[in-house]
């Protein structure tokens, strides 16, 4: 039988390697993960003190603050320009005056165009497209439409001119003329498109003969019935901007500049043709049409 003995010792290089001092890998990182907790939480807690317990504004920080806010506002502003302005920049190389003399100045319209010393008729239009042709109110050239009277127009740049009547649409008491002579440099206005209530709209046109005049106001209501002496027109824009008589035939602009209607009369329960708050003009989608092509 062979005994056994006590096990040999085992060789140092050979023994099982000792454990390393400090934390284990996957401990350390947990570690790291706690630390980084710990300083977010504080974070946290420094911000929300930071925000719910903010140190009070003094008087003089409000006033500061208040005065920068309106200094602001005063630059904003003046650095803008009106929008009145601009539309009023827009039109006026488009803007014609329109005489008719010779005639009795009367009117089939709601709104007569100015009357002035024998016979003298005046009102308002715009050049309508790139051949120069003028569209304007038909009530404000009918005595020339009758042959009792001759049209004049005077363009922006300053050119008199003749004109003939090329087409007339009674029903949306619009004319389209024909000048005999055209400025230099033709602006034809630039058309827009519906309005709606509450839209800002600014009429120009002559009222008592003040040439090129501008008012403001607001869209009041679409599509009214205005009646005339002859009938009535339908689809109308109602707008609440001062018109007189001299604004007959003039342009409706929006806030763009670009011609949404063309200004036709106005309401007036007393027997005079002065404003009173209701003014109406013709959609340009419907008086554009009277025009078509022309050459």
């Amino acid at each position: 039988m062979v005994e056994v003995g006590p096990a040999a010792p085992v060789a140092e290089s050979e023994q099982m390697p000792a454990r390393r001092r400090g934390l284990p890998r996957d401990r350390r990182t947990l570690a790291l993960l706690a630390v980084l907790t710990v300083l977010a939480v504080v974070a946290g807690v420094g911000l929300w003190r930071a925000f719910s317990d903010p140190t009070p504004l003094s008087r003089s920080d409000v006033d500061a603050a208040v005065k920068e806010a309106l200094d602001k506002a005063a630059q904003e502003q003046a650095n803008a320009t009106a929008e009145g302005v601009e539309v009023y920049r827009q039109i006026l190389p488009s803007l014609v005056t329109v005489r008719v003399t010779g005639g009795s100045g009367a009117s089939s319209g709601t709104a007569s165009p100015s009357a002035g010393a024998a016979g003298t008729s005046l009102g308002a239009g715009f050049i309508f497209n790139s051949a120069g042709s003028v569209m304007t109110a038909l009530h404000v050239v009918e005595q020339a439409a009758a042959g009792t009277g001759q049209i004049s127009l005077t363009f922006a740049d300053g050119t008199v001119t003749s004109a003939e009547i090329a087409q007339r649409v009674p029903a949306k008491d619009v004319a389209i003329l024909q000048p005999s002579d055209r400025p230099a440099t033709l602006v034809p206005a630039v058309l827009g498109r519906s309005v709606s209530v509450g839209d800002h709209v600014y009429p120009v046109g002559n009222p008592f003969g003040l040439t090129q005049s501008l008012s403001s106001g607001v869209v009041s209501g679409v599509d009214r019935t205005m009646r005339t002496r002859t009938g009535q027109i339908e689809g109308m824009i109602q707008f609440d901007a001062a018109v007189n008589p001299g604004n007959s035939g003039g342009p409706l602009l929006n806030k763009a500049g670009q011609v949404v209607g063309v200004v036709t009369g106005l309401v007036n329960p007393t027997d005079t043709a002065y404003f009173v708050g209701i003014g109406f003009a013709v959609p340009i989608g419907s008086a554009g049409g009277a025009g078509g092509p022309q050459k």
